[in-house]
């Protein structure tokens, strides 16, 4: 990383809610998720301090329902007080939110990650955006193999998507590093919008590569190509097998999980 790449990158951390009751936070007896501790840290904390460790990241904007929630966390005063670290509120969607977060940020490149990412480290950091960063696309995503999950911790349950190579689990971990980039996210934006007529977002795809995917013949690099076409903006994958990077804390489970991860001092 050259001298004048230090700091450039900003950090974008979704910490809002999804509507509803939250199974993590109602287990903890907290209105938010990202307040849970691990290890006696609130899982925001963990994750600024994460993003803060890194030497690409100079700044961090969280979103909140509640901006006001970040003055609760003793943790990051300090780098709320140097303005290193700031709020703004959430929109009624996760889409929404990163787009108000690109602007009220104004500047590329941005990281975009959640506040529930509580193993998130410095070293899954630059695998990520190491490779992101070379690569020239607009934006990029991290993408677990299953093989580096289920060797690490067999007992956690992910969601995997079936590739002809490989399954591979989000890692909530996504690089906007162009302004063609923001395409992306107006396209899952359409895609929340249609998240109850899946037949729309399916015929957008095409039928040929939604069979060649279901019947485990399309790889990765050929999904990311065909997403690209669709969303008019180049998308690639980071693979990251790093079993930590795909582990958020979605349910009480995955808490446990992580807490267990935590208390051991991590893998061997």
């Amino acid at each position: 990383m050259s001298a004048s790449e230090a700091g450039s990158w900003a950090a974008l951390v979704l910490a809002g809610s999804r509507g509803g009751a939250d199974p993590v936070a109602a287990c903890r007896g907290v209105e938010n998720k990202c307040l849970v501790t691990v290890g006696g840290v609130p899982m925001l904390a963990r994750v600024v301090d994460a993003l803060m460790a890194s030497p690409r990241i100079g700044r961090v904007l969280v979103v909140l329902d509640q901006p006001a929630v970040m003055e609760r966390i003793a943790e990051l005063a300090p780098l709320v007080a140097e303005g290193r670290v700031r709020a703004i509120a959430a929109e009624p969607s996760p889409s929404l939110s990163v787009l108000a977060g690109l602007d009220a940020l104004g500047s590329l490149p941005v990281l975009v990650t959640t506040a529930d990412h509580a193993l998130l480290s410095p070293a899954i950091l630059e695998a990520f955006l190491a490779p992101a960063a070379r690569s020239g696309a607009d934006i990029a995503a991290g993408m677990t193999p299953s093989a580096a999950i289920l060797s690490a911790f067999p007992e956690s349950r992910r969601t995997f998507w079936r590739f002809r190579d490989e399954r591979y689990s989000g890692a909530n971990l996504f690089a906007v590093m162009t302004a063609r980039g923001r395409n992306a996210v107006r396209f899952w934006r359409r895609v929340e919008q249609d998240r109850k007529r899946p037949w729309r977002i399916a015929r957008q795809f095409g039928w040929r590569p939604l069979l060649a995917y279901l019947s485990g013949r399309l790889t990765l690099d050929q999904a990311m190509e065909r997403i690209s076409r669709v969303m008019d903006a180049r998308a690639v994958a980071v693979s990251l097998p790093i079993a930590e990077a795909a582990i958020d804390v979605d349910k009480p489970e995955d808490l446990d999980l992580v807490e267990r991860i935590v208390a051991s001092g991590g893998r061997a």
